[in-house]
């Protein structure tokens, strides 16, 4: 069976966290395609490798989340993703992963625009800026790293304007995309409310 979920958003609304709980419910794969700009980034901060190289010589084994779920990791990826190089070089990994035997589910910036327009589902996950930004705050502090709720809330909003804004593929929601902000959700509504569209559709096939 071939069926995808394509699944867009901002930084830290939740749709890491929902694309995995929803591919394990279904049985699908999952990719975090955000993990394959962040390792970019990591390259070029790294390494100080030119980000397209980067991106072409990028393997499975760069995708350790363990070392790239920093923010200084977080705004490279940022940076190198507007480049429309670094974006065209990671674009055909995506989509031959989106038609995976058994189902995948995608999530990112741009799955539902760019990646899968034709995705079984399509799905929009949002928050307010300063919801995200306390979110982030008290996942980069369990990690010991040393940040502040006004530095996190100002990293958030120039992500946000950046990705937003970006000549190539900007994020923005697909016009039949369905939005849930989980701005005043827990985590387990917001896996429901997925997981009910994706039932739906499974259903309707």
């Amino acid at each position: 069976m071939n069926f995808t979920v394509a699944i867009d958003g901002p930084a830290a609304a939740g749709k890491g966290t929902i694309s995995k709980a929803v591919a394990a419910r279904f049985g699908m794969k999952h990719l975090d395609t955000g993990l394959l700009y962040r390792a970019v980034g990591a390259k070029t901060l790294a390494e100080g490798a030119d980000p397209v190289e980067a991106a072409e010589a990028l393997r499975p084994e760069d995708l350790d989340e363990t070392r790239l779920r920093t923010s200084e990791v977080a705004q490279a990826a940022s940076r190198v993703a507007t480049l429309p190089e670094v974006r065209a070089a990671l674009v055909a990994f995506q989509r031959t992963f989106a038609q995976s035997d058994g189902g995948a589910v995608l999530d990112g910036r741009d799955i539902c625009t760019v990646i899968c327009p034709a995705a079984d589902v399509k799905l929009y996950v949002t928050a307010s800026a300063e919801v995200r930004a306390e979110r982030r705050f008290l996942e980069l502090t369990a990690k010991g790293e040393a940040v502040t709720r006004d530095g996190v809330l100002e990293d958030v909003r120039a992500r946000d304007e950046r990705d937003m804004n970006r000549a190539e593929a900007p994020l923005l929601p697909a016009a039949d995309a369905q939005i849930i902000d989980t701005s005043e959700m827990d985590i387990d509504t917001a896996v429901e409310a997925a997981a009910a569209v994706v039932q739906a559709a499974l259903d309707a096939r």
